[in-house]
């Protein structure tokens, strides 16, 4: 199951992981989000123990969807060592994703 951050734990989860972090900035009411969903979920599976999968709902926690620039949702930030290596903007294949961890591991 993906990880529900917020922007009161995304510095402790995302900036200070030692292993790469997905992060699916996505809100309820968003319709591709709901395509893109099921597919964070799958690959969090897939993925435990080697990097960390998570959600941020923006509307909930907005201070780091706007550090990032995030406008559009479903945006999918990859991360390493706090800095943002990948960005995913739309709905993109399981495949898209999954390359986008497969490069850092």
């Amino acid at each position: 199951m993906a990880l529900e951050i917020t922007d009161s734990n995304f510095e402790e989860i995302v900036l200070k992981s030692e292993i790469p972090v997905m992060v699916d900035f996505w809100a309820a009411w968003c319709g591709p989000c709901r395509m893109v969903g099921p597919v964070i979920e799958e690959i969090s599976s897939e993925y435990e123990g080697k990097a960390i999968v998570c959600k941020l709902d923006v509307d909930a926690s907005q201070e780091y969807a706007a550090k990032y620039g995030v406008r559009n949702i479903p945006t999918v930030l990859v991360f390493q060592n706090g800095e943002v290596v990948g960005r995913q903007v739309g709905v993109a294949p399981k495949a898209a994703y999954k390359e986008a961890i497969d490069t850092l591991l």
